[in-house]
């Protein structure tokens, strides 16, 4: 495991190419920090003016553009240089818009909203698909699956605050539902990503670890587990994820000031 530290509170990670994002709030200002994904090295940060409470960034290695949730109100995307930074959705005036947390595919952009909703856009930022959510599953994060299907991790708030994951269509009906046993289980998942053959990775925060579950949403075995961080230190617990399939490297933002590499490739 490396650790990637930065002056401020993490509130999401990504990679683009060789370089890692880590969008971080010190004394209420926003920077995007950048390191170098072989040597560690840390490159010159990225101030986004005008970003005022970030929930999350992702990568979009087809367009080469950053894009951060601003959970008062829009996305920004940002050019891997930062060179070029703009307040990019919503388009009109008149969208009443409340990101949350964000996920990509290499044509298309899935904002999971406070208001019980999943909107996705394409790469141009038109709206592709606007799915409303059953009253009782408040999202917490979403993702595309390779079948076109959405995995969500919620808060299932009428039991308790007990955190599962499930899998809907296109038209927000519940296929499967993922929900760990009274032996271990999942309080809070913030943060789920999916691999090419439909395996999900889920963060638990309160857990110290990170599941892998197959396709049918069964869990397979814990790839990390909280020996790896730091024995259930406060200020060591998961709180945001990123896998690059291709390297087999995940990203764990902590909560407070750092990100963990771990390679899973074989695990």
């Amino acid at each position: 495991m490396s650790v990637l530290c930065v002056v401020g509170n993490v509130v999401g990670v990504t990679q683009l190419h060789d370089v890692v994002y880590i969008v971080y709030i010190v004394c209420d200002e926003v920077s995007i920090s950048r390191f170098n994904t072989t040597t560690y090295q840390r490159l010159t940060d990225i101030v986004v003016k005008g970003l005022e409470c970030p929930t999350d960034i992702v990568a979009c290695e087809r367009t080469s553009q950053l894009y951060v949730a601003d959970t008062l109100e829009c996305i920004w995307r940002v050019s891997s240089d930062g060179e070029d930074i703009k307040r990019w959705l919503p388009k009109s005036p008149s969208d009443t818009f409340e990101p949350d947390k964000l996920s990509v595919t290499s044509t298309r952009l899935l904002v999971t909203i406070l208001t019980r909703q999943l909107r996705q856009f394409d790469a141009l930022g038109d709206e592709l698909r606007r799915v409303q959510l059953p009253r009782y599953i408040d999202p917490m994060h979403a993702v595309e699956s390779p079948t076109g299907t959405f995995i969500i991790s919620r808060l299932n708030r009428p039991l308790r605050p007990k955190g599962q994951v499930c899998e809907i269509n296109t038209v927000g009906e519940v296929l499967r539902l993922f929900s760990s046993s009274r032996l271990s289980p999942l309080i809070t998942a913030p943060h789920v990503a999916v691999d090419s053959h439909g395996n999900i990775l889920v963060l638990d925060t309160f857990g110290h670890r990170i599941l892998l579950l197959d396709a049918h949403l069964t869990l397979r075995r814990v790839i990390v587990g909280e020996h790896q961080l730091d024995d259930k230190q406060p200020d060591k617990r998961p709180y945001r994820l990123c896998y690059m399939e291709q390297s087999g490297q995940l990203l764990v933002g902590l909560v407070g000031r750092e990100v963990a590499v771990f390679d899973v490739l074989r695990r």
